[in-house]
């Protein structure tokens, strides 16, 4: 059975416009006057009608997001953003100055963590172990085709890491991999359990 997965990211939050780690921090009117202009919208409004399944995280704006689009999402604790530990809520600007080789590490390296917090690998290892264990919930209806229909809700992050791993590329390859808000990313697994993705998604 083949799995069809869109991945979208939430819209920009203050907190990313002015270059801070996240601190569960709501959609401000911006970014709700972003979310409504989306050019995505109405992609994910039908997907998540046809969806048999739609995830996200609980992450206050990423369940924001999910009301804004009039979806009802279960809430999967692999698709939370990654936990900053003690860098939650400060600016980079101010750890360049305060923890410059700290945060020069975290910025390059897929095993460096912020303080008390995750590392990029961390991250890619319960975001893989996600992946590959999607399956049909007992109340799923499928597509006409067999296959199964997922909407995720989540982070930037969280999106990277789904592409490190479905592509098979090393945990290196990170920091070239770029996710704007409101990105949608469409990822397909095959029958015989390959993952491969396809652009243009949206």
């Amino acid at each position: 059975m083949q799995t069809r997965l869109l991945l979208v990211s939430h819209p920009a939050t203050r907190a990313m416009r002015v270059g801070a780690f996240p601190a569960d921090d709501p959609l401000d009117p911006r970014a709700l006057d972003a979310l409504r202009v989306w050019h995505g919208r109405s992609l994910i409004a039908a997907q998540g009608t046809e969806a048999a399944q739609v995830f996200r995280s609980a992450a206050t704006c990423v369940r924001e997001t999910a009301d804004a689009l009039g979806l009802e999402a279960q809430i999967v604790p692999a698709l939370s953003d990654a936990d900053a530990g003690e860098w939650r809520g400060r600016r980079l600007h101010e750890l360049a100055a305060a923890q410059p080789e700290a945060l020069a590490t975290w910025m390059r390296s897929p095993d460096a963590a912020p303080p008390a917090g995750e590392s990029f690998r961390a991250v890619l290892a319960r975001v893989g172990a996600w992946l590959d264990a999607l399956a049909p919930s007992s109340s799923a209806s499928l597509s006409s085709d067999g296959g199964m229909q997922v909407l995720a809700l989540t982070h930037a992050v969280v999106i990277r890491a789904a592409l490190v791993h479905a592509l098979g590329v090393p945990a290196g390859s990170f920091g070239r991999i770029e996710i704007g808000p409101l990105s949608i990313v469409e990822l397909r697994r095959s029958r015989e359990g390959a993952w491969t993705w396809r652009a243009g998604a949206g």
